[in-house]
């Protein structure tokens, strides 16, 4: 039997580390979990999304009684920013989670419908797309969405 390793590397930091481009997204995202609609999980997340042209689009986790028809943030802010600037890469999300009176100490990470929506955005676009969850504690800054989904299904093989 052969085994494969995969290795994920991510910076830790805080958040007087991150530059100031990458402070504006997190309190961007930070300030979506505000609209986020969580009547039920009672977890608010929000995500923003830069684009290559420096625009920002945002969005806010949606839920709905009739589970799973509900929208995470991290797609509503691209699909948001798909529909109106198709032809713009993403090449950076925040995401931060509020819960129970503030945010978390430690990030969220995406879902893997998330992931999987990111990824053919950096296949589309031939560029990978920065991801930072912020936690109040530690943030994660990773390099590419490629990176949280490893053995990636990207289209290219139904070519």
């Amino acid at each position: 039997m052969k085994e494969l390793q995969i290795q994920l590397n991510v910076s830790v930091l805080t958040l007087d580390e991150l530059s100031a481009a990458d402070r504006e997204l997190v309190e961007r995202a930070k300030g979506m979990t505000r609209t986020s609609y969580s009547p039920y999980s009672h977890f608010s997340v929000g995500a923003a999304l830069r684009l290559a042209d420096n625009r920002i689009f945002c969005g806010s986790n949606q839920e709905n009684a009739a589970f799973p028809i509900g929208m995470c943030a991290e797609r509503t802010a691209f699909f948001y920013a798909q529909a109106t600037a198709p032809d713009t890469a993403p090449v950076a999300i925040a995401i931060a989670a509020f819960t129970g009176g503030s945010f978390l100490k430690q990030p969220i990470s995406p879902c893997g419908a998330c992931r999987q929506a990111l990824l053919e955005a950096e296949t589309r676009y031939k560029q990978p797309i920065r991801v930072i969850l912020y936690g109040e504690e530690t943030i994660y800054v990773v390099d590419s969405m490629r990176s949280l989904l490893p053995l990636t299904f990207d289209g290219s093989e139904m070519e």
